[in-house]
């Protein structure tokens, strides 16, 4: 069962993706493992040529404006909303929380943990329910898939991470982003698996994105991700087919899944989020076959598998 929060602070700021220290205990290389620890689409978005230019010179301002109206497009933002790009969401997460004088967020559990532990180094108190002067909300959430509605995020200042929303554009609250005291926060590393080249986005108030960029500082972007992400952005055939063949996958891995005892708790299409009998029995079984899967310190039976690809489909099932 879900338990209260009252795991310790490292535990709090546990992470999927942490392959070294599976590596450490299980042995064998990482070219070895198949990580269903995070949930990042194996299959990414092929790399664009780069040129020496590229990874030499800095960033330029027409650069930058070509990934904004690239995202402007993709993202359907409305009119009055402002963009942002910075390197990696997990940056914007981090600075977001001094935007507003520090008092009481409602960021509800479980979700994705680096919100309340970026909060609370600014200096905020983080509640789980009720009124606050800010909230958060993970949509669709991490690692239960809940998606939020508009009215549930009431607050002077809000945070919508919309960083799994790519596999259902048509769910997206980006629409609130022109709103005052609005962030939508997305991320590049999820849906387009290219979470090594760190880049992600703050749509919101243009108030905010003003100080946000303030904070953030010049050149935040490589050139390589600026011309990585104007193409990505720009290919919504590739987007399209991705949509579909990750809706397969994810059907796959329950069909795979759940005869072997497990009942499904949520997720998306990205990662699958189970109950299971005995989460850390379930991790070791996997991580004896070098498949890496993720548990959580508030939960005994929450079991999350990312994708494998495409090569991995029969490890897993013979691991199982």
């Amino acid at each position: 069962m879900v338990a209260s929060n009252t795991a310790s602070k490292n535990a709090q700021r546990d992470h999927g993706g942490n392959l070294a220290a599976a590596m450490e205990q299980y042995g064998g290389t990482r070219e070895g493992w198949i990580d269903l620890s995070t949930g990042i689409n194996p299959a990414p978005y092929p790399l664009p040529c780069f040129t020496e230019a590229d990874w030499s010179a800095l960033p330029d301002s027409a650069a930058s404006h070509d990934l904004h109206q690239a995202a402007r497009r993709f993202w359907n933002v409305p009119e009055g909303a402002e963009i942002l790009s910075a390197p990696g969401a997990s940056s914007l997460i981090a600075l977001a929380p001094a935007l507003a004088d520090p008092r009481w967020v409602r960021i509800e559990t479980p979700t994705y943990n680096e919100h309340a532990a970026a909060f609370r180094a600014h200096g905020w108190s983080v509640t789980g329910q009720g009124p606050a002067e800010a909230c958060v909300a993970v949509h669709p959430n991490n690692p239960t898939g809940r998606q939020w509605q508009a009215e549930e995020l009431a607050a002077p200042f809000r945070i919508i991470d919309e960083s799994f929303c790519d596999i259902c554009p048509d769910q997206s609250l980006i629409h609130l982003a022109a709103e005052p005291g609005t962030l939508v926060l997305k991320s590049f590393g999820k849906f387009w698996g290219l979470a090594g080249l760190r880049l992600g986005f703050a749509i919101g108030d243009p108030e905010l994105i003003s100080r946000l960029s303030e904070l953030q500082g010049p050149w935040s972007v490589s050139g390589p991700a600026l011309k990585t992400g104007v193409r990505a952005l720009s290919d919504t055939d590739w987007a399209a087919q991705t949509r579909a063949r990750l809706a397969e996958d994810a059907a796959r891995m329950d069909d795979m899944i759940l005869p072997k005892g497990a009942e499904l708790a949520g997720g998306t299409d990205l990662f699958r989020l189970y109950h299971v009998d005995d989460a850390a029995e379930w991790q070791q079984r996997l991580a004896r076959a070098h498949i890496w899967s993720r548990i959580f310190p508030y939960s005994d039976t929450y079991l999350r598998l990312g994708l494998p690809p495409a090569a991995g489909w029969d490890r897993l099932e013979a691991a199982l």
